[in-house]
């Protein structure tokens, strides 16, 4: 696990970095670099102007500037005293960087294979990439609401807008994703078909280096387990670590989550030395955040030691920071496996596209792989709990749901009537679709 590879100062030289400060001033710099490159290249043509060019950039541009002014302030650091001391670049912001990226990578050179401008997947892609983050946070947010609520408004969209540290859920991103990628095409009048069999298997790529970032943030991990080649041990302050402190977990204790009564006490553990016997109840069991203060202000406060208080049966105990294990408990690795899956997939799908002939095949047969899979990956994860009164998670269902209309959709491929071409001869600004 490496949640932050490094951080950058909320000040240069006296100038905030992000906001009004040294990152808009670069980004101005860009802009009128790129202007000029347009006009000097329209000047060696006739009948077109900046505005044709800039259409289909206009909305990335835009998009920067707002993140540079609004977002990226929002999301900086802060010490014990709420002060912002940095912007923190994260190993899961860094793998999603890179998932968007190759995704559209490939997705361009199938896209050409196919007979289609690699343009149209760029101008599709800001579509397509702020639906699937809009709608991976959205769902996230709405799974785990309480979480989110805090004593004022500005504190509330900060926690909900801090994407880089994890907290999207793929299948979020998935659906406002492709809702967002069948308004463009629509709008276009694209082959939809075609487009879609190039376009979801780079997804899997894309989520193959998304799931690697969520192992280097340490969320989505799996359940716990005994000791194998695989297992993981999460550090102190990673997402498991504190689960299983809040849990008692991390102590040894096994909690009846009802009614908090110990079912068991596991030999040897910090419980069992303290004397705590299984039978007796949990009256609370709550982190102790006292060991924040002693911090320096220069260091982030999601970095700061905590102990653990526990009231049993009328009786206080407390573990200090330096009491605790140095790892959580093993857990199964979750989100080393559901990258590899995702890569496997992307191959799988890749090889079958030489193979299957029929439009929109590829497509659905993608979405209903991953419906099998992710179903049978929550039976390793735990940082879900079961819905509409069975053991079965809100991504379980989900994928329920996907995995149905993907068969549906296969049989309507395969037993409509062919015939002529779709999208033949349209065009999307800046971009041919030569079929």
């Amino acid at each position: 696990m490496r949640s932050t590879l490094f951080s950058i100062p909320h000040e240069i030289a006296g100038l905030t970095v992000f906001g009004f400060g040294w990152v808009l001033i670069f980004f101005a710099i860009a802009l009128v670099v790129r202007l000029v490159i347009l006009r000097q290249g329209i000047q060696r043509k006739s009948g077109e102007s900046i505005g044709g060019y800039l259409a289909g950039e206009g909305l990335m541009w835009a998009l920067f500037a707002g993140a540079i002014l609004f977002v990226l302030p929002a999301v900086e650091v802060k010490n014990i005293d709420g002060d912002p001391i940095g912007m923190a670049i994260r190993g899961y912001g860094v793998m999603l960087l890179l998932g968007v990226l190759s995704a559209v990578g490939l997705a361009m050179w199938r896209a050409k294979r196919r007979g289609i401008d690699p343009d149209v997947i760029i101008n599709m892609a800001p579509w397509v990439f702020i639906g699937g983050i809009g709608g991976a946070r959205l769902f996230y947010v709405i799974q785990y609401r309480d979480h989110f609520i805090h004593d004022s408004f500005a504190e509330t969209a900060r926690s909900m807008l801090t994407f880089t540290e994890g907290g999207l859920v793929v299948y979020g991103g998935f659906i406002v994703g492709t809702l967002a990628a069948v308004f463009f095409i629509v709008r276009h009048k694209l082959p939809i078909l075609k487009l879609g069999d190039a376009i979801v298997p780079c997804m899997f790529l894309g989520l193959f280096f998304g799931r690697i970032g969520c192992f280097l943030n340490g969320c989505c991990y799996g359940g716990q387990c005994e000791e194998y080649w695989a297992a993981l041990h999460f550090p102190q302050g990673s997402p498991v670590y504190v689960d299983q402190l809040e849990s008692g977990v991390l102590v040894g204790l096994t909690i009846d989550r009802q009614t908090g009564i110990i079912e068991e006490v596991r030999s040897g553990s910090l419980a069992d030395q303290a004397g705590i016997k299984s039978g007796s109840v949990v009256e609370s069991l709550q982190l102790d955040d006292r060991f924040l203060l002693d911090m320096p202000k220069t260091v982030a406060a999601e970095r700061g030691p905590r102990g653990l208080l526990a009231l049993i049966d009328g009786k206080m105990y407390r573990w200090t920071p330096n009491d605790l294990p140095v790892h959580a408990v093993a857990v199964q690795p979750a989100q080393l496996i559901s990258s590899f899956s995702a890569i496997i997939l992307c191959g799988l799908l890749c090889a079958a596209s030489y193979v299957l002939r029929r439009q929109g095949a590829v497509m659905m047969i993608g979405f209903a792989s991953y419906a099998i899979l992710r179903f049978f990956l929550e039976w390793v994860r735990v940082d879900e709990e079961g819905q509409f009164g069975t053991d079965l998670s809100i991504s379980q269902w989900v994928s329920v749901l996907v995995f149905l209309g993907a068969l549906i959709g296969l049989f309507w491929i395969y037993y409509r009537k062919q015939g002529g071409h779709e999208g033949d001869g349209l065009v999307v600004k800046g971009a041919q679709v030569k079929l």
